[in-house]
């Protein structure tokens, strides 16, 4: 096993005087509890999570509910082992937990051995023991093979977690990787709650008002957290984790967001490091460092096979979002020359200057053969047909499904023989704006930028996606201004709960796929779309391909569901190409 340096040691020693406990091994027997804490009722109702696994560490996580009212401090002890029924122990310890950081409890277990499944437990009264968890470290050396569930944008009153009870029955995964929208920020008759009390899932009155303080988003972490199926994901896999928005508010950048108003609801500043600081709390992320909460991007290495780069792409340095209302030229349309400069200004930053040095030089080290970018939003070029645009904003659902048709029809023309569309028709097509200027589209310098990285050093680039509550599969390529190489592949999964564009768009089911199979023929790079269907993605790399295959649930208005076999869809790439390739 590995052992800690002197300089190791001093960090995470800084970390256990936080809110992060730090096992180094076996330390008597698993009491947990003092003569108080066995008079007490308290339970273990939000259950256990493991994250942020290396190589020769892995955080645990839970928390003690006090059901007797009493706030004072819980001791609570935990143990690692190697089998299930803990015969094998390798690590125990105890630490107190507080009000002060809810009653949460995160250790920071070390001098494990690497590549190696273990279970873990917490005790904090003769009568209260914690359900078993499951975790694993990550492989060093030669690697054949690693796989990841991909998952983002859960929301509660929205549906019923399906995708998290289908991911923990997977049986061969690494971590799950979780693209931020761990919650949802809003209250009862806001986003995502319309139908919820037909369903079952309405939020508590104890918590249905939008999140703003503190407790509010402590509150809402322990509803989620509350879900079964949520608590089977995490005791099953090692969870990595970046938040995107909604653990703040929707469509946040770095002073402020779409969903704050700072005349009722305060400082935004205050408002995101209460955020933070539940966020911190309740997940099993391992700090950058003592009492940092707002850096979140972190590298993994999974041996010789994939080094995996997690990002913020939302709070740290992000521009404010641009919006098509400010380039209207007076007579309906976008002042296109006035956009294209606003979207390509090179000061406009998504990531910013410190993280982009971080993620090139972990690149440029690398010597993995995939390079994995675990982040939120859209990175393809989702170019729409700038007609589209104008019709989604008049909400006229038959004005967008006949234009959809007409344009599918001069674009295949168009590709079979450019002489035989009128001038008029090619421009319909070619006329194209982004149609989600929160994604990467709406930060074009910086994107070309962070492509190049990957590109000037000659790797493997595999991105990965959410936010947009629904699947898509992407080639990347850089502008032709900079040679037009294609660099890399980016999966986008589909939402765990909320709706996805056939909610927005309001498209009638039996056109979906004509819209979804449309987009496609539409949108250049975009080689795969499923825009009305909930679900995960399965990345599975191996020295010879990146592999996608995304799997969708039939409902998530009902706890109980199958597999939607028909849907389920995979991509490849190779890194002889880069491309996507569809896998019969």
């Amino acid at each position: 096993m590995k052992r800690l340096t002197r300089r190791e040691f001093l960090r995470v020693s800084a970390l256990s005087a936080g809110a992060v406990a730090v096992s180094t091994g076996l330390s008597g027997c698993l009491s947990g509890s003092t003569e108080e804490d066995r008079e007490r009722a308290i339970s273990f109702d939000h259950g256990v999570a493991s994250g942020d696994p290396l190589q020769d560490r892995v955080m645990l996580w839970t928390r003690l509910t006090p059901n007797d009212g009493n706030t004072s401090a819980m001791s609570v002890g935990w143990e690692v082992a190697e089998d299930e029924d803990f015969n094998q122990l390798v690590h125990s310890g105890t630490t107190t937990t507080t009000a002060d950081n809810d009653f949460t409890v995160k250790v920071d277990v070390l001098n494990l051995s690497a590549g190696t499944t273990y279970f873990y437990r917490f005790k904090s009264n003769d009568a209260g023991t914690s359900p078993v968890g499951q975790t694993k470290t990550l492989p060093e050396g030669v690697v054949d093979q690693a796989a990841f569930a991909v998952v983002s944008c859960a929301n509660y009153p929205a549906g019923y977690f399906n995708v998290y009870a289908e991911i923990a029955k997977e049986t061969d995964l690494d971590a799950v990787l979780h693209l931020g929208d761990f919650i949802y920020e809003y209250g009862e008759g806001q986003y995502g709650t319309d139908g919820a009390e037909a369903i079952g899932r309405a939020l508590p009155d104890s918590s249905n008002t939008e999140t703003i303080t503190l407790d509010e988003y402590r509150a809402r972490y322990a509803l989620y957290r509350a879900d079964s199926d949520c608590q089977a994901v995490h005791a099953r896999w090692p969870l990595i984790a970046v938040w995107d928005d909604h653990e703040v508010a929707n469509d946040a950048w770095e002073n402020g967001a779409e969903n704050h108003q700072p005349s009722t609801e305060g400082d935004y500043q205050d408002r995101k490091m209460q955020a933070l600081q539940a966020y911190f709390e309740w997940m099993p992320v391992r700090p950058a460092s003592a009492d940092n909460t707002e850096t979140i991007y972190r590298s993994f290495e999974f041996g010789d096979l994939v080094s995996l780069y997690m990002l913020d792409t939302r709070l740290i340095a992000r521009d404010e979002q641009l919006d098509y209302d400010n380039y209207l030229d007076g007579s309906g349309g976008i002042d296109e020359g006035a956009f294209e400069a606003a979207v390509e200004d090179p000061n406009r930053e998504m990531i910013g200057a410190e993280q982009f040095s971080w993620l090139s030089n972990k690149v440029q080290l690398s010597n993995a053969r995939w390079q994995v970018l675990g982040q939120q939003v859209l990175m393809g070029r989702m170019l729409f047909p700038a007609e589209l645009l104008v019709a989604y904003e008049s909400g006229d659902t038959l004005a967008i499904v006949e234009a959809i048709k007409q344009l599918v029809e001069i674009k295949l023309a168009y590709e079979a023989d450019p002489g035989s569309v009128s001038p008029d028709d090619e421009t319909r097509i070619t006329n194209v704006l982004p149609y989600n200027l929160d994604a990467w589209d709406g930060y074009y310098y910086e994107r070309e930028q962070v492509l190049k990285i990957f590109n000037d050093a000659d790797k493997n680039l595999v991105v990965l996606a959410g936010d947009t509550h629904n699947a898509w599969a992407n080639n990347l390529h850089l502008d032709d201004d900079n040679g037009g190489a294609a660099v890399g592949v980016e999966f986008a999964t589909a939402s765990v709960s909320s709706p996805g564009l056939e909610a927005y768009l309001q498209i009638p089911s039996d056109n979906i796929e004509d819209v979804e199979a449309a987009l496609v023929t539409l949108i250049d790079d975009l080689e795969y779309s499923n825009a009305n269907q909930r679900g995960y993605l399965k990345l599975t790399l191996t020295q010879d391909e990146a592999r996608s295959d995304w799997r969708f649930v039939d409902t998530v208005k009902a706890d109980s569901y199958t597999i939607d076999a028909d849907s389920n869809t995979a991509f490849k790439t190779t890194p002889s190409n880069r491309v996507l390739q569809p896998v019969s």
